[in-house]
């Protein structure tokens, strides 16, 4: 597998080119890299194969998930070593019963692919809930916005860019 990385610049002349994410990143003027790799289309894992291709612990890498909470999609972002945590996560944003959204639904929401939703730069603004254990890090890896493509950056400039609370919403 073939792995690229390039830094983030902050410039008017990058904001316009990459993805959604990365260009909210460039123009947030957050420090960030991206990582591509070669994306395999059999791949059961999409989170898993990143890790692999980038050689970073699955703890690092986190993947967003898209839930119903009480009638609301909500975004969750947990480490791809793991799952999703349903009644913390309902729990998380004060509600009382969560589900799986459904993936059309978190496809025209978002304005990504399933495998490519990135936290960043989505279609529309919903409520974030980032797993606790990113702060952990120095950096955590998320989608840049496509499969094939993670984004590093510091946990704290992903919760505050997304507007995200922090909980233990991710188990195993």
């Amino acid at each position: 597998m073939t792995k690229t990385v390039s830094k983030g610049v902050a410039s008017k002349s990058t904001a316009s080119k990459g993805t959604p994410a990365t260009v909210a990143l460039t123009q947030a003027k957050v420090p960030f890299e991206v990582h591509a790799y070669d994306h395999d289309a059999a791949a059961q894992s999409y989170g898993t194969e990143a890790a692999e291709a980038m050689g970073i612990p699955p703890q690092r890498v986190f993947k967003t998930l898209l839930a119903d909470v009480d009638g609301k999609l909500t975004v969750a972002v947990v480490p791809v070593s793991g799952q999703l945590d349903l009644k913390a996560l309902a729990s998380a944003v004060g509600g009382k019963k969560a589900a799986m959204a459904d993936p059309s639904a978190a496809e025209r929401t978002t304005g990504y692919v399933l495998g490519g939703i990135s936290p960043l730069g989505q279609r529309k603004k919903l409520p974030t809930v980032i797993d606790e254990s990113a702060l952990d890090y120095e950096t955590v890896f998320c989608s840049a916005g496509r499969r094939g493509l993670e984004v590093e950056l510091a946990p704290a400039d992903l919760v505050r860019l997304t507007s995200a609370r922090t909980a233990p919403i991710g188990r195993g």
